[in-house]
């Protein structure tokens, strides 16, 4: 089974209900903005997909891990009504790793089903700055799941999770992106640089998906840069 998704990190993206709101600096350049109104539409209208689009991992047979709400967020509150819809059939997928990142963690965990954790869910949590990782990563240590992540993208600033490695139950995944497209705010390298050693001690795994630029594929990552780890158990899907 092919991908579908150009995102490194991941196989499949899953929208089951796209548009969403703008709530801190890493949201200001948002690629979903930028194609829904390329695309004509409102990014700002949060809607539910089509049942095709709601239902499509289960036509994935295949184990594969599936970015969930990349066009929104899985825990805002206008998808409340839509959600246990979205937990059915993540459940009747097992073979399929839902990694669901946010910006809204403190929903969490009103959000979760009764039967959570579900063995196929990673949770993570967007760290555009260290003012945003301050804020969220303690948050996400306080739920249980099978993974839990830092996505660091778009990166604005140096960013220390020292003191964040150092709590428990811990962190397994790291992520680290500049910011692309029109306008993008320059990462330095020496941060992406700095953050990937941060993860040397705990071992935490790290993955580098890209430098800022208009167009990241014409930019390649330095060598030194050139990391792409994923968690134990995504080696063992």
């Amino acid at each position: 089974m092919g991908k579908n998704s150009e995102i490194s990190w991941t196989d499949h993206t899953w929208n089951p209900w796209q548009g969403c709101r703008r709530i801190s600096a890493g949201c200001k350049n948002c690629y979903m903005f930028r194609d829904k109104k390329r695309f004509g539409q409102d990014g700002n209208r949060i809607h539910m997909s089509s049942m095709a689009t709601m239902k499509k991992p289960l036509s994935w047979k295949e184990p594969a891990m599936v970015f969930t709400c990349s066009w929104s967020d899985f825990f805002i509150e206008e998808a409340d009504f839509w959600r246990e819809t979205a937990w059915e059939i993540i459940r009747k997928t097992p073979h399929l790793t839902y990694q669901i990142l946010t910006k809204r963690p403190e929903r969490i965990k009103e959000c979760l089903p009764l039967d959570w954790p579900l063995g196929n869910v990673w949770l993570g949590v967007t760290a555009e700055n260290q003012d945003m990782a301050d804020l969220r990563v303690p948050v996400l240590l306080t739920i249980d799941a099978p993974v839990r992540f830092i996505s660091v993208e778009p990166m604005l600033g140096p960013v220390d999770l020292t003191e964040h490695f150092q709590l428990q139950p811990g962190i397994q995944w790291v992520i680290c992106g500049g910011e692309s497209g029109p306008g993008f705010r320059e990462m330095k390298k020496e941060w992406a640089w700095d953050l990937s050693q941060q993860t040397e001690i705990p071992q935490v795994p790290f993955f580098m998906k890209q430098m800022s630029g208009l167009n990241p594929k014409k930019i390649p990552i330095p060598d030194v840069l050139s990391i792409k780890e994923f968690p134990d158990q995504a080696r063992a899907i």
